[in-house]
């Protein structure tokens, strides 16, 4: 076994031990971990629109402007700052479709899955997983290999922007946790078959 395909593996583990603990957990932060003003507040909004492309798109355009003195090939990898969290949340509607499990306060905290025969297409009330969570990790993974010294920054955003989604009662801690592992390993995938720009930043 190569060593990727080590990492790769122990990765992967890891991901399901914490998808497991997340599920088990699922009922009891629903009940005890929320605060349904938190969009009513600065903080709460500002870790929400770490989850939304209304933020990515911006930024990524500025830094694309920034490195494009320094020629085509400089700005390139700066791109995947918009096609990260773009791609991850093109995906979160795409794994909502699969996975199907409709939002905790649907049904008062229990966990239900839509029928496939019921709206196929239609991710509307779909929880699993969250799209703020997967755009937000999915934008962070390529700013912190872009910008390895604001790595601690960028995951601390999208963790914030992944707990006020709890905090809210918009999901359940799977739906969130399932959401960062998905939306990190999106920006890593880019990153690795589009990036040029070399990190020894392991995360």
């Amino acid at each position: 076994m190569t060593r990727d395909m080590t990492r790769a593996a122990g990765a992967a583990a890891l991901a399901a031990i914490a998808t497991a603990a997340a599920l088990a957990v699922d009922p009891w932060v629903w009940h005890y971990v929320q605060m349904p003003d938190v969009y009513e507040k600065d903080w709460g909004r500002m870790f929400r629109v770490f989850g939304s492309l209304v933020l990515w798109v911006p930024l990524a355009i500025a830094v694309v402007l920034d490195r494009r003195r320094r020629g085509p090939a400089a700005s390139r990898p700066a791109w995947l700052l918009f096609w990260g969290p773009t791609v991850a949340g093109g995906v979160a509607e795409l794994l909502k479709m699969v996975f199907r499990r409709e939002r905790p306060g649907l049904h008062d905290g229990a966990s239900v899955f839509r029928a496939f025969s019921d709206h196929p297409f239609n991710t509307s009330a779909l929880g699993m997983p969250s799209s703020h969570a997967m755009v937000a990790f999915g934008g962070a993974s390529i700013l912190a290999r872009l910008f390895p010294g604001s790595a601690p920054v960028a995951y601390a955003l999208a963790a914030g922007c992944a707990l006020t989604r709890l905090l809210a009662r918009a999901h359940f801690a799977s739906d969130v946790v399932v959401g960062a592992l998905a939306g990190w390993a999106v920006g890593a995938f880019l990153w690795k078959r589009f990036g040029t720009v070399k990190s020894s930043n392991p995360l």
